[in-house]
């Protein structure tokens, strides 16, 4: 369905604009008119990640006059190979301020506002009411919710993508005229149930196509062209080169924006909403848990374990503690992988975090591994505790 456009055009645009952004004008849909709303319009940018990059750097040179993004993060070596506003010269630097860097050099007629913060209960219904528009970069399922409810409390549309390796979701939420993430996934999955990037990994180059889809749904919205996704979720496949749209219903009975919503306010604590880790894993790590240099001397005296690494076996190429074996938390979790281990000598369990392994824990615990213990922080934690050669990802 069409929507009309979101903000006013702005007043002119000046010769400079004009030249610039000739390749929009000549589009009859956008012209004049349409342009000058993108000149007027304020988007926040939630993240200047691997969705971030592409839709702030796209956002920009479609000439958004006002620009926000809000990350609190500091570019790290294994972001560049997919989060393309950020270089080698930007390792170590606040993202936010180098997403700003970047934006000035692809079109300084753009004011980049910078929130150099981490988005949370207490800032963020202040900081997305002066845009109006949002975009969700966001890679974990307590912040996607925050976002969506703080955009309908507020009244505004947001545009949400998701990325796990070569899949990628968007959709456009608007409590006014369709659903809310909340109508899509009325609660989050399982905590370990969908790894995270950092955990499952992602092809960068599929970041370009779910944050360009999510520019062209954020252009829709603020000129009034087109046919918006709201009430539908695209999901592509890149390894089949496939799109395909299913079509979501707002929920009558949704907690957030139905027609007898019960929430009015934000919840206290979204990560507790969300789960870390399961109960379960909380407590099973409860006085079960060494840290990495424990294990060194552990291993160092010669004491008698199993180190059992539950990880994927393309992380076990890139970094491994020595002494470890490999066996992957599903075939625990599953029991598959129960018989094969030994009853006459502790287990110790580890992954890249403690997040995997704590979970892995739990189910050691509970088929009678009684003092199976695991390792906090995990292969990250050894290699900033005990060995800072090795690689980290």
């Amino acid at each position: 369905m069409s929507l009309p456009p979101l903000v006013e055009p702005a007043a002119e645009l000046s010769v400079d604009e004009v030249r610039r952004y000739s390749r929009h004008l000549i589009i009859p849909d956008v012209a004049m008119d349409g342009q000058k709303r993108l000149k007027n319009a304020k988007v926040l940018c939630v993240g200047a990640g691997g969705l971030g990059s592409p839709a702030l750097m796209y956002l920009a040179a479609a000439g958004v006059g006002t620009l926000g993004v809000i990350d609190f993060d500091t570019v790290d070596e294994s972001n560049l190979q997919r989060q393309i506003i950020h270089g080698v010269s930007d390792i170590g630097k606040s993202k936010a301020q180098s997403a700003r860097e970047s934006i000035a050099e692809i079109n300084p007629l753009v004011d980049v506002i910078v929130h150099d913060e981490q988005l949370s209960t207490d800032n963020v219904m202040d900081v997305f009411a002066g845009y109006d528009l949002i975009v969700d970069g966001t890679d974990n399922f307590a912040t996607r919710y925050m976002v969506n409810d703080a955009a309908v409390l507020l009244g505004k549309p947001y545009v949400w993508g998701s990325i796990y390796r070569f899949d990628g979701q968007a959709s456009v939420f608007w409590a006014e005229y369709g659903p809310c993430y909340r109508c899509l996934y009325p609660e989050p999955p399982p905590p370990g149930m969908v790894p995270s990037c950092a955990e499952g990994g992602v092809l960068g180059v599929l970041c370009a196509s779910i944050g360009s889809i999510q520019v062209t749904e954020a252009i829709k919205l603020l000129t009034g062209i087109g046919d918006p996704l709201v009430g539908r979720l695209t999901v592509y496949d890149a390894l089949e080169m496939s799109y395909r749209t299913i079509k979501v219903r707002k929920d009558p009975n949704c907690p957030l924006c139905g027609e007898h919503a019960t929430q009015t306010e934000l919840l206290e604590d979204y990560e507790d909403f969300c789960g870390a880790v399961s109960t379960e894993a909380a407590e099973a790590a409860q006085g079960s848990t060494i840290t990495a240099t424990e294990l060194k001397e552990w291993q160092d005296a010669g004491k008698d374990f199993l180190l059992v690494d539950v990880r994927e076996p393309a992380e076990f190429e890139i970094i491994r503690i020595p002494g470890s074996v490999l066996i992957p938390k599903g075939e625990i979790l599953s029991g598959d992988a129960l018989a094969s281990l030994p009853q006459d000598k502790q287990i110790v369990l580890h992954c890249k975090s403690g997040v995997r392994s704590a979970e892995a824990l739990a189910a050691l615990k509970s088929a009678g591994f009684r003092d199976a213990v695991h390792v906090q922080g995990g292969v990250l934690a050894w290699q900033a505790q005990v060995d800072p050669s090795l690689p980290t990802y």
